[in-house]
């Protein structure tokens, strides 16, 4: 289990890593990963399996490129940095979310030096609820769901990939 402040600290720390790796990659953007886990538990064998999954699914869409893996406390974690045009790569990721079985249960940003891209500006609608079908955004803010409904239906996803 985590603090609000270990979370929010990891989110600093991400920050500051993603752009770090901005300096050492000059002209590349980068990817980075991360799993959607309600809740202050942030490390599970199923956030550990999702992490892994998007790795897997990175590693098909950018062969050749060195994927860096934390498995944190706070999160799972892993960042690329991939030299084609951002709007691209960014659809490219968005595909990865919406097509993938645990693709729902990822984030996956793409970082260039004039900040995070949004799926929008792709073309990509916004993230749907993993409940109901209205927007993500809404329904955390408006807390719709309980944390044992998200957390069932994650398992549920998780269990149907194992088996499939």
């Amino acid at each position: 289990m985590i603090t609000l402040e270990q979370l929010l600290q990891s989110r600093d720390e991400r920050a500051r890593h993603q752009q770090d790796l901005l300096g050492i990659y000059p002209g590349r953007s980068i990817v980075c990963l991360t799993v959607q886990f309600p809740g202050s538990l942030k490390r599970s064998p199923d956030s550990v399996m999702i992490g892994e999954a998007g790795v897997k699914a990175l590693r098909g869409a950018f062969p050749g490129n060195e994927i860096e893996v934390r498995d944190l406390e706070t999160g799972f974690e892993a960042y690329l940095a991939v030299g084609m045009p951002a709007q691209q790569l960014k659809r490219v990721c968005c595909g990865i979310e919406d097509t993938h079985p645990l693709g729902r249960l990822m984030d996956i940003d793409v970082i260039t030096p004039s900040g995070p891209l949004d799926r929008t500006s792709v073309g990509f609608e916004p993230r749907r609820c993993l409940i109901c079908d209205k927007p993500a955004r809404y329904c955390m803010r408006a807390h719709s769901h309980s944390q044992a409904e998200l957390l069932d239906r994650i398992r549920q996803m998780v269990n149907a990939y194992r088996q499939g």
